[in-house]
């Protein structure tokens, strides 16, 4: 039995709840390299190139190459390039110390394509070195297997990089995107219908404001490659890896892997989306059911979610708000709310799933915005928050509308996406704190029944807090908030009792 009761609404902001533990960089920790190659530079090496071989071993789908030498101070200058087994992968002279590549995406100046196991060469170029110097390289190499992360990204490593943010927060992003490399479009300067290039995407996030973006192009990996080389230039915010893996039964975006996902589901069930989930577990990635309330048909084959016998106790995020599909028959809210109602702990997200980077921000990239509280902002700690629930969707894309929800019993502080074991008979206490949301209307919605909570906000920050007698089942219990209008604003994860 729910007791909701209007305790308070105070002008402050609360803190958010110790459930979110200290900050640790995932960067900060440095994978050891699997290679560690040395050896030394003298004048006779002088205009020549010096080839020190290594061996790549079966299974490796990333290599990564660090890179320093000494003698510099003494007019030395090595010049760094690569052969692989078959032939030549690189060449970036003096202007980069590191690099990586695998079958999608490569550093600048080199070539991503198969990493094949054999004897590999790091070319040195000599074009000077001193007389009587003497030149001590270091080159640190980095195997990556299927699945597997070298520092924060699977992008793999130039020299294990951390995150483009240290610090806990709530960062705001937009995981749903197209460009050039799938169906996206955009007027040229001459005023064509064009693919849109990627980076118009990428420059109308950053004019939005996002800390991070997942671009994620058709069942193509592509894009990797040419995000690789955006990425330090945009270096405030964060580029993820996706891809919509579109089948004839539905579309899903996966995260977390840069590695080929099969997507040829056929109406033979071979491969089974089973064998897919698979896939995407094996490789370390994380898949998200897009848009499943709309049709299906031959308009947009798959748009709707028809995969029979769906096991949801392995699908973790479902794209609840898809462009401007808030409510109304196209939402995807009931179908993400009847997984919670099963008994599933499954994260709602939103996407913009934009096709056009040109369009005006009230239709274009950011709407819906997903805001994620993680300890840093790099791709494993934006992808850890919203496996974690620890996740709302701003529904309109605005740049400062937030809440923040939790719970409390029996001395443990829980936050959305977390869950409480609460025996029949205690108390549990809600609080939600809502900012930037004057004259907008909090609403709790506890196994899909939905009940006001208080009167409109009143100011720039304002707390409500409720109580609910546990029965010792299991619930689930979140918060929307609401404009004038009725509209939604805000959409929030539930706290979940007795999960």
């Amino acid at each position: 039995m729910v007791r909701l009761v209007f305790l308070r609404a105070v002008g402050i902001c609360v803190a958010v709840f110790s459930v979110v533990l200290g900050v640790r960089s995932a960067g900060a920790q440095e994978r050891k390299p699997d290679l560690v190659l040395k050896g030394t530079i003298t004048e006779k090496d002088r205009e020549t190139y010096v080839e020190v071989p290594f061996t790549v071993p079966a299974g490796v789908v990333r290599v990564s190459v660090d890179f320093h030498y000494t003698g510099h101070e003494k007019q030395t200058t090595v010049d760094l390039g690569l052969v692989d087994s078959e032939g030549f992968r690189g060449w970036s002279g003096g202007n980069k110390s590191a690099f990586t590549i695998s079958d999608t995406d490569a550093t600048p100046s080199y070539l991503p394509g198969p990493v094949r196991p054999g004897v590999w060469k790091l070319l040195l170029g000599v074009p000077s070195v001193g007389k009587g110097v003497r030149s001590e390289y270091v080159a640190k190499v980095y195997f990556a297997r299927e699945g597997e992360r070298i520092g924060a990204s699977t992008f793999g490593a130039e020299a294990v990089p951390g995150p483009v943010r240290e610090g806990a927060a709530w960062y705001r992003g937009d995981l749903h995107m197209h460009d050039a490399h799938s169906d996206g479009s955009c007027t040229s300067e001459a005023g064509k219908k064009v693919p849109c290039p990627l980076y118009k995407t990428v420059e109308a996030a950053r004019a939005r404001g996002l800390d991070f973006i997942a671009i994620t192009d058709h069942n193509t990996m592509s894009h990797f490659d040419e995000m690789r080389e955006l990425a330090p230039y945009f270096d405030r915010m964060l580029l993820i890896p996706g891809r919509e893996v579109t089948t004839f039964d539905g579309h899903a975006n996966v995260f977390g892997t840069t590695e080929f996902i099969d997507f040829r589901l056929t109406s033979k069930g071979v491969p089974t989306f089973k064998a897919l989930m698979d896939e995407v577990e094996r490789k370390g990635g994380l898949l998200s059911i897009n848009h499943p309330g709309l049709p299906t048909g031959s308009a947009c084959m798959g748009c709707g979610w028809s995969v029979k016998d769906t096991e949801f106790s392995r699908v973790h995020v479902v794209e609840a708000i898809n462009g401007g599909n808030m409510d109304g028959p196209l939402s995807g809210i009931p179908f993400w709310q009847k997984r919670l109602n099963d008994g599933f702990r499954v994260t709602a997200v939103g996407g913009s799933d934009n096709h056009n980077a040109t369009l005006e921000p009230q239709h274009g990239v950011g709407k819906p915005t997903t805001v994620v509280y993680a300890k840093e902002l790099s791709e494993a700690a934006v992808l850890e928050g919203i496996r974690a629930g620890h996740v709302f969707v701003d529904a309109t894309g605005s740049r400062d509308r937030a809440i923040e929800f939790g719970a409390s019993a029996g001395g443990e502080n829980v936050m959305m996406g977390d869950s409480l074991k609460v025996p029949a008979g205690v108390a549990v206490k809600f609080r939600l704190t809502m900012t930037g949301l004057v004259g907008a209307r909090a609403e709790v919605v506890r196994d899909g029944e939905v009940k006001a909570l208080g009167d409109a906000v009143a100011g720039p920050s304002e707390t409500r807090e409720f109580e609910e007698v546990s029965d010792g089942k299991r619930h689930w219990v979140r918060v929307n908030v609401r404009g004038s209008d009725g509209g939604l604003l805000v959409l929030g994860n539930p706290v979940y009792l007795n999960f």
